[in-house]
């Protein structure tokens, strides 16, 4: 296959995914956390090998992760709030 195919529309778009991205962000915070808190105990091996970036690598998926989690609910809170307020004018309009 080639990239002109799909950027000439030969080709449709695969439909979206369905599925809870609260969840599967919350589910990768949660694995970044768990990384970082399991290497902790072995700062000191990581400072002597210079490999402490693999700890903070694993804190900033968890803070990035946070801010995904927001990130998510905001959306989720707005779609909600524009699917309740397209069924109000809906109602209206009959």
């Amino acid at each position: 296959m080639r990239w002109g195919d799909l950027a000439d529309g030969k080709r449709e778009a695969p439909e979206p995914l369905e599925g809870d991205p609260i969840r599967t962000v919350l589910i990768g915070t949660l694995l970044w956390a768990a990384l970082f808190l399991a290497q902790l105990p072995f700062y000191g091996w990581f400072d002597d090998n210079d490999h402490t970036w693999w700890l903070w690598t694993c804190l900033a998926g968890a803070g990035l992760g946070l801010i995904g989690l927001w990130y998510v609910h905001a959306r989720d809170r707005a779609i909600r709030r524009a699917d309740a307020e397209a069924g109000e004018a809906n109602a209206a309009d009959r």
